[in-house]
């Protein structure tokens, strides 16, 4: 039995599996939810009009900055381009500007991305869960929150300049080589923990989001398994608790998802300006989103973010939970023979 611990894990599976369970619908989700991504970050990186008179404008490898002259944007010497005004006006003008693969934009890093921040965080939370469960005895229902916001830690840091390079070439369409180009110009006048810049805001979003999903998802998938009377959580029990949990988590932290997008795309400007100004903090950009656009712009991007996160969640937690049954059915069966092929060669021997 202790060989049997061994070889499959407290969970009925190994590490290795379940880093590959964990993998199974990383590439599928990516590509399903980065075009709601895209219009998110999009949603959020927009900036009001500067005041008229100032006739300045520039580009930053981000985003246009204009300022009108006195006259107004009918005769001015340049127009002004037209804000989006929601979600689905997003789409169409980014479609209808940029064309359709627009709305792919930093599909690689994110796939790059997807499967180390994957591997780690699955596989993290489910040693940590197991750990609190089998070894230390502790069985209750915080178990979950603390496994994964601990998860999401050592995840974050990890994939956090990825992340960064990601939310740069959502936030405006740029080519491979001026993307690099700013991610240079950041490191060679910063130093390479500017590419941690926006790790504070993401921990303040996913950490949080990571223990309420989770906690949320194990409280479902243990009521619904119970209503249904299955032992293990089936395709539609996964995925509908990872839909609901997701949603409910991306709505409490949509606003350190605005101000990690905000202070991110701070990095263009500074550096393209070449000031020497500090980063504004996390309390600071929230205060000044609320004085710009009051309330409602923490949380600005949030149809996308649940269009994004809800079925991203659903997909991602159905997939893991399937690939672990299906590596769960394949050990017991090699058990069960390997007991078999004992059990005969034991009777032979004896006999």
């Amino acid at each position: 039995m202790a060989g049997t611990q061994t070889v499959t894990g407290l969970n009925g599976i190994t590490p290795v599996q379940q880093m590959m369970a964990s993998c199974s619908g990383a590439f599928m989700t990516s590509v399903i939810v980065t075009p709601f991504d895209v219009v998110k970050i999009r949603l959020q990186a927009q900036r009001t009009p500067f005041y008229k008179g100032k006739c300045f404008l520039y580009c930053n490898g981000l985003m246009d900055h204009l300022c009108v002259c006195e006259n107004g944007n009918a005769s001015a010497w340049y127009k002004a381009p037209g804000q989006f005004r929601g979600t689905v006006d997003a789409f169409i003008q980014i479609v209808r500007n940029e064309g359709l693969k627009s709305l792919w934009s930093g599909l690689p890093p994110t796939l790059i991305m997807a499967v180390p921040a994957t591997v780690i965080y699955f596989t993290c939370y489910d040693q940590l869960r197991n750990f609190m469960k089998y070894r230390l005895r502790y069985d209750g229902n915080y178990v979950p929150l603390i496994a994964g916001a601990t998860a999401r830690v050592g995840a974050v840091t990890v994939i956090s300049p990825l992340e960064l390079i990601r939310t740069k070439s959502q936030s405006r369409r740029l080519t491979y080589r001026e993307l690099r180009n700013v991610i240079q110009t950041a490191v060679t006048q910063n130093g390479w923990l500017s590419l941690w810049r926006g790790w504070g805001p993401t921990v303040l979003r996913d950490v949080p989001f990571s223990a309420i999903y989770w906690f949320n998802y194990e409280l479902m998938k243990k009521q619904l398994c119970k209503k249904y009377n299955v032992s293990e959580p089936t395709l539609t029990v996964s995925f509908s608790s990872g839909a609901s949990s997701g949603a409910i988590a991306a709505v409490l932290t949509l606003p350190f998802d605005v101000v990690k997008t905000r202070r991110q795309i701070e990095i263009g400007e500074l550096d393209m300006m070449q000031s020497q100004k500090k980063l504004s903090s996390t309390w600071k950009i929230m205060e000044r989103i609320v004085s710009q656009s009051g309330f409602r712009g923490l949380f600005v991007g949030l149809l996308p973010r649940l269009m994004k996160v809800a079925p991203a969640c659903a997909i991602m937690i159905s997939s893991y939970e399937y690939g672990k049954s299906f590596f769960r059915k394949i050990n017991k069966e090699r058990e069960r023979k390997r007991a078999t092929s004992q059990a005969l060669a034991k009777k032979i021997h004896t006999s």
